[in-house]
């Protein structure tokens, strides 16, 4: 039997993984603010929806700590379910001051919105072991893709090359996102698993920036000392700043069997641009 998917928020990652899936033939419903598109529905039908999913991916946002489809159809678990992915983010780490972190760290929060991810990712291990479902939590770090990279920056005037020394951040391109999620609802876990979806190199937002300026074939922008620039960011971009981590992917990949498409920026961004981003 085809697994029949549902997804939770039809956005940049849920939008990436409903894609592939059709792809592969497998029948796809995703919740989204409208019910535009393909196969979507809006959140309130997603109890209906359930009735009939056999995996379901939450790709929603939790607010202070609740997760919306837990709260109000948590109850109705586990239905015809056989798989549960939550997708989360490497920010549950904290900081580490540039350390390594792999799938069995234990999570040390500190902003506000990283506290609320590991709530929710508790209370979602909680509802899975109560109907003994199988549950991948998957920690991205930061996403980019068709639309949303260094490429579209430099493009609209707004890439900044800020350096700091030793801080690097992770990434991961929304393909393997995608692919990740798929191979994971394929291989499901006994229990509770987590993955790490990140890139092979973590690296410095001005390498990144300097590597896309070069695909473009246009001058980067000058580097700009953090301590500098940080006086002009908002406070939910120093935020970022003020945690520095590397998080490793070895674990995962195996558990998966897959080796990323987009090992590191470099082949992203490629990809990218070859393909009209």
């Amino acid at each position: 039997m085809l697994p029949r998917i549902l997804i939770i928020g039809g956005g940049f990652s849920g939008g990436a993984v409903a894609k592939l899936a059709r792809e592969q033939g497998f029948p796809v419903t995703v919740t989204t603010r409208s019910d535009a598109g393909e196969g979507a529905i809006p959140f309130a039908q997603a109890g209906q929806a359930l009735d009939a999913a056999t995996h379901l991916l939450v790709t929603a946002p939790p607010t202070q700590g609740i997760d919306p489809f837990l709260a109000a159809h948590g109850q109705a678990l586990p239905g015809a379910l056989r798989w549960v992915g939550y997708l989360s983010t490497t920010g549950v780490y904290g900081d580490r001051g540039g350390a390594w972190v792999d799938e069995t760290t234990t999570p040390n929060p500190g902003q506000a919105r990283s506290r609320s991810r590991v709530a929710a990712e508790e209370a979602w291990r909680a509802a899975c072991a109560r109907c003994a479902l199988p549950l991948d939590i998957m920690r991205t770090a930061g996403i980019y893709g068709p639309g949303r990279s260094a490429l579209d920056d430099l493009r609209a005037g707004k890439a900044r090359r800020l350096f700091r020394e030793g801080q690097l951040f992770g990434r991961i391109h929304v393909e393997d996102i995608a692919r990740a999620v798929l191979a994971a609802m394929a291989a499901p876990p006994a229990g509770v698993r987590v993955l790490h979806l990140a890139d092979d190199e973590p690296a410095g937002p001005a390498d990144v920036v300097a590597y896309a300026a070069g695909l473009l074939g246009v001058e980067p922008p000058p580097v700009i000392p953090y301590e500098q620039a940080e006086p002009t960011m908002t406070e939910m971009g120093r935020s970022f700043w003020r945690e520095n981590r590397r998080v490793s992917n070895a674990a995962t990949k195996q558990a998966l069997g897959i080796a990323w498409r987009h090992p590191t920026y470099r082949e992203g961004l490629a990809t990218i641009l070859r393909d009209g981003g």
